[in-house]
This record gives structure tokens, C-alpha cells and sequence, in this order.
């Protein structure tokens, strides 16, 4: 996944914090890292974060 691809998430720290969840999208999944550690991505498709956000915003 190209760097300029990845967009920080809106509930991160402003600024350029190192404390942020960052996300990508390719046409057949999504790619979630942490910005510390740039090198590990984690894989899922759209309906699986999506049922993971609902479940975290119940909660």
C-alpha cells in the first residue's frame, strides 16, 4: 500500500501525533495500521469493519 494512500482516523490526536489508527482502501479490502508502526497492516473488508464500529459504538 502506497503511503499517500493512507488516511489518519478523525478521532486521532491532532497534528502529527504518533497516537493515531490510519486507514486504506483497495478495491477488494481495507488496511488498518497504527502510525507507529507503519510496517504491520491489518486486512478486512468494508462489512466487517463496518459490523466492528457498530459493535464498539454500543459499547
Amino acid at each position: 500500500m502506497a503511503d499517500g494512500a493512507w488516511q489518519k482516523s478523525s478521532f486521532s490526536g491532532g497534528g502529527d501525533s504518533d497516537d493515531c489508527v490510519q486507514i486504506a482502501a483497495a478495491p477488494d479490502a481495507l488496511y488498518l495500521r497504527e502510525s507507529d508502526e507503519t510496517g504491520v497492516a491489518m486486512t478486512t473488508a468494508r462489512p466487517q469493519l463496518a459490523a466492528l464500529i457498530t459493535h464498539l459504538r454500543r459499547t
